[in-house]
């Protein structure tokens, strides 16, 4: 099974083969606020995870989701201007899941409870820069393209 590591630090995301070789880097933006476990913390969450579900299967680049399901909207400049400040997931979604009992699995450290995601943003978001709200933004190709090369139970580890 491939992996992920997930570099704050480097704003990157690199998918390994199961001996640690590389097959892809990939520019990312993680939480403008930095690093943190805390629910309500608006931080990237550090440690070991694993990918717990993948959701977007089939629907069309720049695909808008709420609440992980596809509202049926297609992400345009239009949108945009009805839609101020919205925090914008689009084309897929993977759902992050701490394995680390208490710093970021169960109680108010909960990656899955805090909805910490991969997922894909707007072309005009900055990649290389943190910018999110806690996921991990990454570009709509490259989110469909990593959606394909990973199953459900997929190690992340996220570091600084």
């Amino acid at each position: 099974m491939p992996s992920i590591v997930i570099s704050i630090k480097e704003q990157a995301l690199d998918l390994l083969r199961e001996d640690g070789s590389l097959i892809k880097r990939y520019s990312i933006s993680t939480s403008r606020n930095g690093a943190g476990e805390l629910n309500g913390s608006y931080c990237t969450p550090r440690g070991r995870h694993i990918i717990r579900a993948k959701i977007g299967a089939g629907q069309p680049l720049n695909a808008v989701f709420v609440e992980r399901r596809p509202t049926g909207e297609v992400y345009s400049p239009e949108l945009v201007r009805s839609n101020p400040g919205r925090d914008w997931i689009l084309t897929r979604i993977l759902w992050l899941s701490g394995r680390e009992r208490g710093y970021n699995r169960l109680g108010s450290v909960d990656t899955m409870r805090r909805a910490i995601y991969i997922h894909g943003s707007p072309d005009s978001a900055r990649m290389g820069k943190p910018g999110s709200h806690g996921c991990v933004r990454m570009r709509n190709q490259d989110v469909a393209e990593l959606f394909d090369l990973v199953p459900v139970g997929t190690p992340v580890v996220i570091s600084e």
